[in-house]
Formats: structure tokens, sequence, C-alpha cells
């Protein structure tokens, strides 16, 4: 049993061993272009969220005027039923005067 472990110990450092060597051999670019790279790719995150949150504000305020919009004829409803109800009661009192 502890061969089994001393085994599987000595094939995961092979492995990593090896990673490490294929992930150097491999690697595309040199450190200051990795770098580079890195802060391009942070530069276009903040742009597309810079752009994303403008949009999601736009989205928003149409939202809102819309709602303020419908708010609107709503009260605008309301208040026309209320005068309609005022008006038809003072015919109604008017009548029962005459």
């Amino acid at each position: 049993m502890a061969d089994d472990r001393s085994n599987n110990l000595g094939w995961f450092l092979a492995g990593l061993g090896l990673g490490a060597v294929v992930g150097i051999l491999y690697a595309p670019k040199s450190g200051r272009e990795t770098r580079q790279a890195l802060l391009d790719s942070a530069q276009e995150g903040r742009e597309y969220l810079a752009t994303r949150g403008r949009e999601a504000r736009e989205q928003i305020s149409t939202y809102v005027d819309r709602g303020k919009e419908q708010i609107n004829r709503q009260r605008e409803q309301i208040t026309s039923a209320i005068e309609a109800g005022r008006q038809a009661y003072r015919e109604a009192t008017t009548e029962k005067k005459s």
C-alpha cells in the first residue's frame, strides 16, 4: 500500500514537471507581451462594462418614462371619472329639487 502511494506521488510529480516544461515551451508571448495583453483585455473589459452600463441606464430611463406616461394617463382617466361622477350627482340633485 505504501508503494502505491509513493508510485502515485511520483507520477503526479512527473506530470507536474512535464506540464511546466510544456507550458514554458509553448508559451505564446514573452512576459512583457503577456502583461500588455492582460492590460489590453482589462481595458476592453472596462469599455464593455461602461457601454453595457450606459445601455442599461438608457433602457431604464425608457421604462421610467413609459411608466410616468402610463401613470399620467391613469390619473387623467380617474380625474375624468371623478368629474363625470360629480356632474351626474349635480344633475341628479338638480332634478330632485325641480
